[in-house]
């Protein structure tokens, strides 16, 4: 059997890494959502606002110019890059080369439609290239992409039906059985899994955790979004990715008890960003410079 221990509070002050007293707008953590597609505006959205809500100083979403209007109208604090092509291509990769800002971590996968698979492994090697670490959900979790990330600073997040399209492998309910095959396949490529799930299984290959807080009521759509974009902004803030990964699974889960407690079964994504600053304030450390 694998050893496992489950998430605590302790993780979330793990990640929560000290704020300068007199620090300057970036150095808080900048953070990249590639995703989107004429489908689904509202992913990318969430996973930027969840990185927001981290503490991060900023984030930039990189979506298909036609829904780069609407995405601005969600919110005046997101910084759009609008890509030419409906579907992320290598001409779309190579426009936000020219535009690409200083960014600490990205988040590659929310509503994203690739064009192709070289597509989507040209977008990852230009941001490895520039030691971005990177967070991939939905779309970008592919087999394709593991010969590109391995041993890179990589969160991949699947629930069990891409962990069996990355891997092949079908999972049981049975998380003890899961924690086998993520620890397994965390160790071969040297990176870190998030298994999504009733109990999040989450693995670097070394340690494993199992994460227990949430809902029923998190099956909404969106909640993976919050999830992605919670990783990418405890990474781009200092932390490592088995850090940055059980706490984002914790924080996740907790906001959508709360949001539960509030509402009930009657939820939507956005309720947990609202819940996730009333999580992180009190793991806030200012340090004098």
């Amino acid at each position: 059997m694998v050893q496992v221990r489950e998430s605590s509070d302790e993780d979330i002050k793990n990640a929560m890494k000290p704020r300068r007293k007199y620090s300057r707008k970036g150095e808080n953590g900048i953070v990249l959502v590639v995703g989107g597609s004429w489908l689904y505006h509202g992913a990318p959205a969430l996973a930027a606002m969840a990185s927001f809500r981290c503490g991060v100083d900023l984030v930039y979403i990189a979506v298909p110019e036609k829904i780069a209007t609407p995405i601005r109208a969600l919110s005046p604090n997101f910084i759009v890059l609008p890509l030419p092509d409906l579907k992320l291509t290598k001409g779309s990769v190579r426009r936000l080369e020219k535009i690409l800002p200083e960014v600490d971590a990205a988040v590659v996968g929310p509503g994203l439609v690739p064009k192709d698979a070289d597509a989507l492994t040209f977008l990852l090697k230009e941001l490895l290239e520039k030691d971005i670490a990177v967070v991939l959900d939905a779309a970008a979790l592919i087999p394709d992409v593991l010969a590109i990330v391995k041993g890179k600073k990589a969160v991949l997040t699947p629930h069990a039906g891409e962990f069996k399209r990355l891997f092949g492998i079908e999972l049981t309910k049975s998380a003890e059985e899961r924690a086998v095959h993520v620890k397994e396949k965390a160790s071969e490529y040297s990176l870190t899994i998030l298994l999504k799930g009733v109990v999040d299984v989450i693995s670097d290959g070394e340690t494993v955790v199992f994460n227990k807080t949430g809902t029923s009521a998190m099956t909404v759509g969106g909640t993976g979004d919050v999830l992605s974009g919670l990783v990418a902004g405890f990474l781009s803030r200092g932390a490592r990715p088995i850090e940055a990964a059980v706490a984002a699974a914790r924080v996740n889960g907790l906001a959508g008890e709360r949001a539960t407690v509030r509402l009930g079964y009657h939820i939507v994504a956005t309720d947990l960003l609202d819940e996730i600053p009333q999580i992180l304030k009190a793991y806030d450390v200012i340090v004098e410079d």
